[in-house]
């Protein structure tokens, strides 16, 4: 099949590096023909892993992959100031820069979070009435839904308005892949009374209820598993937080069962019998399957991927990136975004005429 979605992918990026992203790119190349894969990276490193994955994917012809050639890395450790200005021929950076010469469709990182960040809204820039970017992924909810948390990591300290912001993006993009009514909106706090919460989150929670937006109110933690709303907004800090600390239980009762059900013979009857029911759960808690989240607010579709993502997680991430291009992700987003911006403006003009 001819390859009609281009993605280009920071090869150097992660806890693991090329270790990792080549051979997940090569298993995704083998699964969707339709997609051709730019490898960024150190070109010598490259050569040895791509010959290494063609010999185990062998279906996976030279047309669906191509090798982009960069001469520095930006490592986990390293300040923004040093990827962003020092850097400038950086796996990161041309990966990013493949979606601005539109060479691709959509890219993706597991590199430093602050990095691609700074350097995707460097390249690509923000859109009209977006300040700046922010993470957002999709969390499994009882309801069988999923919950829209943003922002988490991008973003450690934001203003009243960039959580607004923050707000008419997660709207956006509940909005792509619905045709219901307007989603709902929580503002994450430490309780759900109006009186909670700093001064930051009380202000946005005023912006908000003054807002077009379906704000539903003030939530709590545990509202982002109940599919309360359909939309959680904090700041990266809080939301990083929350989402390594969903992760880590998840990995915690996984652990549990394991070792519940091994603990004598009578126990491991009792978990063969159950394997069904656990294979279920222990599908539905593996964090790897939600590895990918969208850099909203940017003028290109941009991934990021956790660090320690391994191959199977990594897959994940590029299957974010192929779908955020069939579903015209950022088109989409994009009139979205205006729209309600627009119409935020608007409404906050009007009812400070009022006031006046």
């Amino acid at each position: 099949m001819e390859p009609v979605i281009r993605i280009a992918i920071d090869c150097m990026g992660g806890d693991t590096g090329i270790s990792v992203t080549v051979p997940a790119a090569f298993e995704f190349a083998s699964r969707f023909p339709d997609t051709k894969l730019l490898l960024v990276g150190l070109p010598d490193e490259l050569a040895v892993a791509v010959s290494a994955a063609r010999k185990k994917f062998p279906s996976v012809s030279p047309e669906h992959f191509s090798i982009v050639a960069a001469s520095e890395v930006v490592t986990m450790d390293d300040p923004v100031e040093i990827a962003l200005r020092r850097k400038k021929d950086s796996s990161m950076r041309l990966a990013a820069q493949a979606v601005k010469d539109e060479q691709a469709d959509a890219c993706v990182s597991a590199g430093n979070t602050g990095a691609w960040m700074a350097i995707s809204r460097y390249i690509l820039k923000t859109i009209p009435g977006i300040d700046r970017p922010a993470i957002a992924t999709a969390l499994p909810n009882k309801k069988g839904s999923n919950t829209i948390m943003l922002d988490l990591g991008a973003n450690v300290d934001c203003t009243p308005e960039h959580l607004l912001q923050f707000a008419i993006m997660g709207t956006a993009l509940a909005q792509v892949d619905s045709t219901g009514p307007a989603p709902s909106v929580g503002l994450l706090n430490i309780g759900e009374e109006i009186i909670k919460g700093n001064e930051t989150v009380k202000q946005a929670a005023e912006l908000l209820r003054k807002s077009t937006l379906n704000f539903y109110g003030n939530v709590e933690g545990d509202d982002i598993f109940k599919g309360t709303v359909d939309v959680v907004v904090c700041d990266g800090f809080v939301g990083n937080v929350a989402l390594k600390s969903a992760e880590g239980l998840a990995r915690l009762i996984a652990s549990y069962i394991r070792e519940e059900f091994s603990r004598n013979f009578l126990t491991k009857i009792m978990g063969m019998l159950a394997m069904p029911v656990l294979n279920c759960f222990r599908y539905r808690l593996d964090n790897r399957r939600l590895n990918g989240a969208a850099l909203l607010g940017l003028r290109g579709i941009v991934i990021k991927s956790h660090g320690s993502a391994d191959a199977y997680a990594f897959g994940f991430a590029l299957q974010r990136a192929r779908d955020a291009v069939l579903n015209g992700l950022l088109e989409r987003t994009s009139v979205a975004i205006s729209q309600l911006t627009q119409s935020a403006t608007v409404t906050e003009t009007v009812r400070s005429g009022d006031s006046a």
